[in-house]
């Protein structure tokens, strides 16, 4: 086996020279991990890396990631899985790994289907209740920054940065320390997976939508899909709800089911845009232009003592876009993305504040009262689009206005969001609590990142699906939901995960939950 060392080398430095200085016979290397060192650049410290690097001298072999997986056969009944994001897929895979084939269910179409209807929707206003930046194939990781940090500890991370690779995905995903996909790079790894599952014995039904869950006495026994031919019910004893956090209609049959659900805090805000050159500066200082940087990210957070809320960026996407990626045709919602290059001429991040169930809102009698919550502030903003423009465009401000609470007659600055935006007062969209909080938090963020508050920067509305508002809840060994035997919340939408990474791995949980109680 090789040997592992730690190195730090500035930013331009070759480490292949750097370990052939220290290991005159050194034959190979791999990077285990890998990541960069940028405090004080804007001060002229020079970036550094930090690497963790196997060496192979003469007669060593590099250790091997190796899985073994005894195939058990087919169940009687496939699992059934509602969602092909990422917790469904992962889930699906890793029956497959076992021999044990099963029914994923999409509502939406396929990913290249769901791009060309998201066109539709971000230049002409077309939009698809069905297929768009959550719904379809790959969920809403399809059309994110395709970041996969995670805070979670799981032995399963490195099963799904390994199956990623192998799918088509860069190797450097296995030892980045902040590894990113992005959107243009994880929309082929998706087919890729999806195929597979098919040659695998999986069935998987696009266009179809789960209306009802099947139980008898809180057992489950399949589910109905509703289709362009009509409605058809499927049966299995395992039902994986893997549906993402946008899937409000669900959440409204759970409550008639009376599934066991509990409201949970989560984060709403608004979208901050820079120009990329902004930030890279910010950060980098004269070191910005460095193509080997590539470009700058920021993590920033406040927490105001006096009102115990915090507030904090949230997927930052740097040389990224800003999206229209809402769900309902009479609600609006901003998220964003960026390619693997990171290459556009904007960097963006969600702000948002906390938002406490049972003090910011009351959930006195309404489990799904965080729903209705975030419907509303969705809703206005989509109001306040078709009064001042045609519905289409965004809500947006400049910092500097905002926090001035005036609008002035100046353009706003260029945008990356395929959809455009409109002038428009934020205080006619969010709660009172929301504003003063985000104009609180700027100021101090401008504190640590001095020019954060820039003329150039503004702020794109609403940012509200963060995370979902409500917990599925379910038994911690078994994973099964506490109220209804056989089904198995996972994910983002029930509450347990918060991307790419974390879903995945939720899914690939729940999975091994099914096998360890059907053998």
């Amino acid at each position: 086996m090789g040997k592992k060392i730690n190195l730090i080398l500035e930013f331009n430095q070759d480490l292949e020279k750097a370990l052939k200085k220290k290991f005159p016979k050194l034959e190979d290397f791999r990077i285990l991990s890998k990541s960069l060192d940028a405090r004080k650049s804007n001060q002229g410290r020079t970036p550094r890396y930090n690497y963790l690097v196997e060496v192979k001298l003469s007669g060593e072999t590099f250790s091997k990631y190796v899985e073994s997986f005894p195939q058990l056969g087919a169940l009687p009944q496939k699992p059934i899985i509602v969602g092909a994001g990422p917790g469904g897929l992962f889930c699906a895979l890793r029956l497959a790994e076992y021999g044990i084939p099963s029914i994923l269910i999409e509502r939406g179409g396929r990913a290249q289907e769901r791009m060309k209807k998201i066109a539709k929707f971000w230049r002409y206003g077309e939009f698809d209740g069905e297929n768009n930046v959550c719904f379809g194939e790959g969920g809403a990781g399809l059309f994110s920054d395709g970041k996969l940090i995670t805070r979670i500890k799981s032995p399963f991370i490195k099963y799904v940065m390994h199956k990623m690779v192998e799918f088509g995905a860069p190797p450097e995903i296995e030892y980045l320390a902040n590894p990113h996909l992005g959107s243009n790079k994880i929309r082929p790894l998706i087919n890729k997976i999806t195929d597979y599952l098919k040659t695998v014995g999986c069935e998987i039904h696009y266009h179809s939508k789960v209306t009802k869950i099947l139980s008898e006495n809180s057992i489950i026994t399949g589910v109905t899909i509703k289709t362009d031919e009509g409605e058809q019910d499927l049966f299995s004893p395992n039902v994986v709800l893997a549906t993402g956090h946008s899937a409000k209609d669900l959440y409204y049959h759970f409550r008639e089911q009376h599934v066991s659900m509990k409201p949970k805090d989560f984060a709403i805000g608004v979208r901050i845009e820079h120009p990329r050159e902004v930030i890279d500066h910010l950060q980098l200082g004269n070191f910005a232009k460095q193509d080997s940087l590539k470009s700058a990210r920021y993590a920033l957070s406040f927490h105001d003592k006096t009102t115990d809320h915090g507030t904090y960026s949230f997927c930052m996407c740097p040389g990224g876009y800003v999206l229209s990626s809402g769900t309902e045709d009479d609600g609006l919602v901003v998220n964003g993305m960026s390619n693997y290059a990171r290459g556009s001429r904007w960097s963006n991040s969600a702000i948002v504040v906390t938002v406490k169930a049972d003090e910011d809102f009351s959930t006195k009698d309404n489990v799904l009262a965080g729903l209705d919550f975030i419907k509303e502030i969705e809703h206005k903003a989509f109001n306040l689009s078709k009064e001042q423009a045609t519905g289409r465009e965004l809500p947006a401000i400049t910092v500097e206005e905002f926090l001035n609470d005036s609008l002035n007659s100046e353009p706003l600055p260029k945008t990356s969001t395929p959809s455009g935006i409109f002038k428009a007062d934020l205080r006619e969209i969010f709660p009172p609590f929301v504003i003063q909080h985000l104009k609180n938090a700027l100021k101090n963020f401008d504190k640590k990142m001095k020019g954060f508050i820039h003329p150039k920067s503004i702020l794109i509305a609403p940012e509200t699906r963060t995370s979902a508002p409500v917990t599925i809840t379910r038994d911690k060994e078994t994973l099964e939901s506490l109220t209804h035997k056989g089904l198995y919340p996972c994910g983002e939408g029930a509450g347990y995960a918060g991307g790419i990474t974390s879903s995945a791995v939720d899914g690939i949980k729940v999975a091994m939950a099914i096998i360890n109680k059907e053998f």
